[in-house]
């Protein structure tokens, strides 16, 4: 093992549905490894709170319940909603993490999530003491928002740890603090090629395109990515990068550049990020 402070330390797990490498130096090996060990449980902890997969997580319990009653959340389930809430209220609705029903009824997500009636962001309400409670039987995916939040939940871990330069990369969605580092971004019609370059330091980028998931339903193309407007599948070759200041708003951003351009503008300059688009 080595004890100096130029070590590097990269490792790779599978979590939040794809795999999270963290790569971390600036300290002695072991203090690095301790350090990714610590990064890992944190992402590992946000995964058991806000998977939809999981039946058991507070996510899911919330979906099965939180229409029924008011429903006390852990503090990091509340940040997210509050996060998730404020986007959906400043896009118009073009952020909106109550289409999981149409993604479950798509194959995408599971059938658990399908609901007789659609609801929409403003059935979310967040009550005082950390409480949930749905104005109708709703079904939560965090998905556009939570992996990002979980990368900035590992940056934080690594900084408390003393790391001095660290990548955190969660299938795309990324944030890196110390050393500089060069992004490459693929091509959305042919993912084996790289399509433009992005210089990052002490910031956050993400990536969304339906490019990956898109397939055939009844004769139809659909993705997980939803236009919550029309309630309409967004397909085709097109991929939305957004560098920001943190991976949740990057994450939750890309979202409302594909759907609503006009609206992305402002809300970019608000929040001092950038848009990539790629197409075909």
């Amino acid at each position: 093992m080595s004890w100096s402070s130029n070590a590097e330390v990269r490792r790779c797990r599978p979590l939040l549905g794809t795999f999270v490498e963290v790569t971390v130096s600036g300290l002695a090996e072991n203090a690095l490894q301790d350090a990714v060990d610590a990064a890992f449980d944190t992402v590992e902890h946000l995964q058991n709170l806000l998977s939809v997969h999981a039946p058991d997580s507070e996510l899911a319990l919330l979906n099965r319940e939180a229409h029924l009653r008011p429903m006390r959340v852990r503090r990091e389930t509340f940040t997210v909603l509050g996060r998730a809430h404020r986007l959906a209220t400043e896009s118009g609705g073009a952020f909106d993490p109550t289409v999981s029903p149409l993604l479950a009824r798509w194959g995408l997500l599971p059938r658990a999530l399908r609901r007789k009636e659609a609801g929409d962001w403003r059935d979310v309400v967040l009550l005082s003491g950390g409480k949930v409670r749905f104005l109708r039987a709703l079904a939560l995916d965090l998905g556009g928002i939570a992996k990002g939040f979980a990368v900035d939940a590992a940056i934080t871990t690594l900084r408390r740890n003393k790391v001095k330069s660290a990548i955190v990369n969660a299938g795309g969605d990324l944030r890196i603090f110390g050393d500089p580092a060069t992004i490459h971004l693929r091509h959305p019609a042919a993912p084996q090629l790289l399509a433009d370059t992005i210089q990052l330091r002490d910031a956050a980028l993400a990536t969304s395109s339906p490019c990956f998931t898109q397939k055939r339903w009844r004769g139809e193309a659909v993705s997980h990515l939803v236009d919550p407007a029309g309630r309409n599948p967004i397909t085709g070759t097109t991929s939305v990068s957004v560098r920001a200041s943190e991976c949740w708003l990057a994450d939750a951003l890309t979202k409302v550049v594909l759907v609503a351009p006009h609206k992305a503008r402002k809300l970019l300059a608000k929040y001092g990020a950038e848009a990539f688009i790629l197409t075909a």
